[in-house]
């Protein structure tokens, strides 16, 4: 230990002379005395960590603190930190921890003046931030400078927020790391005779600032030598751990070709080149690479850190290493989730490209023909017949427009699940019988043969959306008949089994001898604006979103639809659910399909509330021509007013528009509604909106609507539904 206390009573005297010279004015250290500082400062100033030597009695006044000291309190001069500190390591701790620190420095010197003491406490930086430091002193007794502490500190903050969720597996790789250590010191102080004192001093520091590092190497560039001072379990059985003097050539080959990837070798093999680390410290005091290392099959980031510790030029280094899995994982997670979410984004905005396109395209086809057709038409007023069939041709292109409108609004609305599931009892005869009638006519046009086969069904009546299940079979018949020029298109329900006899499987078929789908296309069936090449060349065109429609609702009624094809044979596309059946007769279809007598127009008179005027002049011009009366009105509130002043019987029918100024359709119905008379509250109302979802659908009903049409009006269906609403009115 003489050693020790030669080293450690040359150091102090210094510092203790030069502390005193500091209150002198016009007093200079000696050169013997600046040059021994000026070792120390060189040597600690170099390290990533703090030291400093203090007065282990009477105020605990500080002999000397390194910069990285000063960095951890955020102070920039000596004079700073001695102005907040108040030169004195009491000044250090935070107020609230000091007590128990000391307490637990004199305990730990008690038991053993020859180890060092470990302590953790709370700093109060000159921000006013608080840090959590790690101390590591040592306890020295002499008698020419007094009794000093020497102390190794780091900054443990980013640790203790660790250790507040891992203290209990902390607690005992802390005993087995003080253990370690200890048998380290014990092993070091063995060969401290054989050290020079120049080579101690760099030992001594790194003992304190080597913390963090899983391994550490002292290195002499000029004399190609290399010394461990700490090492891990990863490197033992490849490097040396004898405290000895190895040559630095080629020192790390083993642990390169056992633990490091091959994919990073040779940037490490560059990293430990001695030319590479000159030049390399020549820019910079210290630089560091990550690489991957492996062991047990288990891949780990690493690092492996160098250190200028020379006096002058690029000598003398220290080599570190350690862990940095957790950081680079959390980097590399991070940087995935950056990535995913810009492919996203990408694959958003090309998605709304691609959409924009395609409608583009579609919404300036039938406007071509509309227009085109239009201006032909009227050329040839003087030709009845042509004129006629350039209009035939705009009401085609016009329907051509509104499917595709509604198509996309319908898609909208699934996707953003505003489309409520309303289930109720339906009789899958009715509604298979009622989707045979409304698609023959149009198959017979075509010259196709309908075939509608329920006879596996056993258990027609279930419980689900009547509404949704219907328009889903009307696409895919829809479907099949457009893309089928001969043959025929079969409709068929079909139950393989249930869970039990109250849950069922039906599979809904639809299968044609159209054109068929190329097997390369199969899988893209169902993606908005899907159409194969074969479709457009034969003439057959379609708004490509009546697949993606039905497969939307299938979903929604927790079914799948699922589509096979041969080309230029057809198509087979079934719909499969499981639904709750219900054990209920079914109703005579013969008898739900029937009619209700038509009811006479002539003298009956309609109320139109429309706020646009263009509107209300094709709806009175439409029933005009049907032989109805027609009156109008602006807006909700003048349509109460007309019919609060009408008598019984004079207003057959409302037509409403849902949409307008003061008082919109659902407000003036529930008026209307609430209205005492009940000759005039009862008027059958229906509303005519360009609103045209489910959930308008719903509103209306709701505010006391008998009928909700979309716009543009259908004058068919118009005509159709007031003589069935006005049939029911006069029975």
């Amino acid at each position: 230990m003489s050693g020790e206390n030669s080293l450690i009573e040359a150091v102090l005297l210094a510092l203790e002379s030069v502390e005193a010279k500091r209150s002198i004015p016009n007093a200079v250290p000696t050169a013997s005395e600046a040059d021994t500082i000026r070792q120390l400062r060189q040597i600690a100033d170099g390290m990533p960590g703090g030291f400093f030597i203090y007065h282990a009695g009477g105020r605990q006044s500080l002999l000397y603190a390194n910069t990285t000291v000063l960095r951890i309190f955020g102070c920039e001069t000596m004079e700073e930190f001695r102005a907040l500190t108040g030169n004195s390591f009491r000044g250090m701790v935070h107020p609230d921890d000091l007590e128990e620190v000391e307490k637990s420095i004199w305990q730990q010197i008690a038991r053993s003046q020859y180890d060092l003491d470990y302590v953790e406490y709370r700093i109060i930086r000159k921000d006013g931030g608080i840090r959590w430091i790690e101390d590591y002193g040592h306890f020295v007794r002499n008698k020419t400078v007094g009794d000093i502490f020497y102390v190794f500190m780091g900054d443990a903050t980013e640790k203790r927020l660790r250790q507040q969720e891992e203290r209990a597996a902390l607690i005992s790789e802390k005993v087995q790391k003080e253990q370690s250590l200890q048998s380290q010191i014990d092993a070091y102080y063995k060969e401290l005779e054989g050290f020079n004192q120049s080579h101690l001093q760099h030992m001594e520091v790194i003992e304190g600032l080597s913390i963090d590092y899983n391994s550490i190497f002292y290195a002499d560039l000029d004399e190609d030598t290399i010394q461990t001072f700490r090492i891990s379990n990863r490197a033992e059985f490849q490097l040396w751990n004898d405290g000895k003097l190895h040559p630095f050539t080629g020192f790390a080959g083993p642990y390169l070709e056992t633990w490091v990837c091959p994919e990073d070798r040779p940037r490490l093999e560059k990293a430990v080149d001695p030319v590479y680390i000159r030049k390399k410290l020549t820019q910079h005091k210290t630089f560091h690479i990550n690489y991957r290392a492996q062991r047990d099959g288990t891949m780990e980031y690493l690092q492996w850190r160098v250190v200028n510790v020379s006096e002058a030029g690029v000598s003398q280094v220290v080599i570190g290493i350690r862990s940095v899995d957790g950081e680079v994982r959390s980097e590399l997670k991070r940087r995935e989730v950056l990535e995913n979410a810009l492919r996203e984004a990408n694959s958003a905005v090309s998605a709304k490209t691609t959409f924009l396109s395609n409608m583009s395209h579609d919404l300036r086809t039938p406007m071509n023909a509309i227009m085109g057709f239009t201006s032909l038409a009227k050329r040839h007023l003087d030709e009845p017949r042509r004129a006629r069939e350039y209009l035939d041709a705009v009401e085609g292109a016009s329907g051509q427009l509104l499917r595709l409108i509604n198509n996309v609004l319908e898609l909208s609305n699934l996707e953003n699940g505003q489309d409520q599931v309303e289930n109720g009892s339906c009789d899958l005869r009715i509604l298979m019988e009622e989707l045979y009638q409304g698609t023959l006519p149009q198959a017979q046009e075509k010259g196709l043969e309908l075939i509608l086969d329920l006879s596996q069904l056993r258990h027609p009546v279930v419980l689900t959306d009547r509404q949704k299940l219907s328009q889903l079979l009307t696409r895919l018949t829809d479907n099949a008949v457009q893309y089928t020029q001969t043959g025929r298109v079969s409709l068929t329900v079909e139950e393989p089994g249930g869970l039990s006899d109250s849950y069922q499987t039906y599979h809904f078929a639809v299968e044609d001898t159209g054109v068929g789908i190329a097997p390369d296309f199969l899988p893209h069936i169902f993606e908005p604006f899907g159409r194969e090449k074969n479709t457009t060349l034969a003439g057959t065109y379609g708004t490509g979103l009546g697949l993606t429609i039905a497969q939307s609702l299938a979903e929604r009624l927790g079914g799948t639809v699922e589509a096979q094809s041969t080309p230029g044979k057809g198509s087979r596309f079934t719909a499969a659910f499981l639904f709750r059946a219900q054990d209920i007769p079914s109703p005579d279809s013969n008898g739900a399909l029937s009619a209700q007598p038509a009811a006479s127009s002539s003298g009956r008179r309609i109320l139109v509330v429309e706020d646009n005027e263009l509107n209300r002049e094709i709806a009175a011009a439409l029933l005009e021509d049907a032989g109805f009366q027609v009156d109008m009105a602006e807006n909700g509130r003048l349509a109460v007013e007309r019919v609060q002043c009408s008598k019984p019987g004079e207003y057959a029918l409302i037509l409403m528009d849902i949409q307008m100024p003061e008082m919109d359709g659902c407000q003036a119905a529930r008026a209307i509604r609430a209205l005492e008379d009940p000759a005039l509250s009862a008027i059958p109302i229906v509303a005519l909106s360009a609103n045209a979802f489910e959930e308008d659908r719903r509103n209306s009903i709701e505010s006391g609507m008998n009928e909700h049409l979309p716009k543009p009006v259908d004058a068919d269906r118009l005509l159709e539904l007031i003589d069935r609403l006005l049939g029911h009115a006069s029975e």
